[in-house]
C-alpha cells in the first residue's frame, strides 16, 4: 500500500556513507533506523530512481541543493535524498553533486524503506531492476504532511520548487 498523508513513516533501515569519523559514526557506510532520525525533526525526503542518472543528476537533486536556504528559512531540519543504491555510490554521487552539509544522500540497496512506503517500480524494461518511484514528501516527527508522487516517469511535482511552494 503507498503511504499517503497522515501516515507515519515505517522503520526502515537507510544508508549513508561518512568519509571522517564524527558524532558516534565510523568512516564508511553507517546503518540508521528512519525512526530514530524523524523524531523530533523536520525532513524533507525526495525519493528518485537512481544516482547518475540523467534528470537526477541534472535537475532533481541540484534544486534541492539550490533551494536549501530557503527551506531552512520555513523550519525544515534536514533534506534527504533517497535512492536505491548502496550507500558508496550515494557518497560518490554526493561529491559529484555538491551535497555536502545540504542534503543527506541515503542508500536504500535493499529497498526496505522504498518498498515499505509503497513506492518501489518494476523499471526492468529499461534495465534498472527494482527502483523508487519519483516522489517528494514533507515529515513532521515521522508524520507525512505533505506528499508529491511522480505520475510514471515524469519530473513535474517531486523537485523542490513544489515542495517550497507548498511549505509558504
Amino acid at each position: 500500500m503507498t503511504i499517503k498523508v497522515g501516515d507515519r513513516l515505517p522503520d526502515a533501515k537507510l544508508f549513508e556513507f561518512h568519509e571522517t569519523e564524527e558524532g558516534g559514526c565510523s568512516v564508511g557506510p553507517n546503518a540508521y533506523q528512519v525512526a530514530d532520525l524523524v523524531k523530533g525533526r523536520k525532513i524533507v525526503i525526495f525519493g528518485l530512481p537512481g544516482a547518475f542518472t540523467p534528470t537526477c543528476s541534472a535537475r532533481h537533486v541540484p534544486g534541492y541543493v539550490e533551494h536549501y536556504d530557503a527551506l531552512r528559512e520555513r523550519g525544515v531540519d534536514e533534506i534527504w535524498c533517497v535512492s536505491v543504491n548502496d550507500a558508496w555510490v550515494m557518497e560518490a554521487w554526493a561529491r559529484d553533486q555538491h551535497t555536502a552539509d545540504k542534503v543527506r544522500m541515503m542508500g536504500d540497496g535493499n529497498l526496505e524503506f522504498t518498498r515499505a512506503i509503497g513506492l518501489d517500480a518494476d523499471m526492468s524494461r529499461v534495465g534498472y531492476g527494482f527502483r523508487s518511484r519519483r516522489y517528494s514528501m514533507f515529515v513532521d516527527d515521522g508524520v507525512v504532511k505533505l506528499l508529491n508522487i511522480e505520475p510514471g516517469a515524469k519530473f513535474e511535482v517531486s523537485g523542490a520548487d513544489t515542495i517550497l511552494a507548498q511549505l509558504s
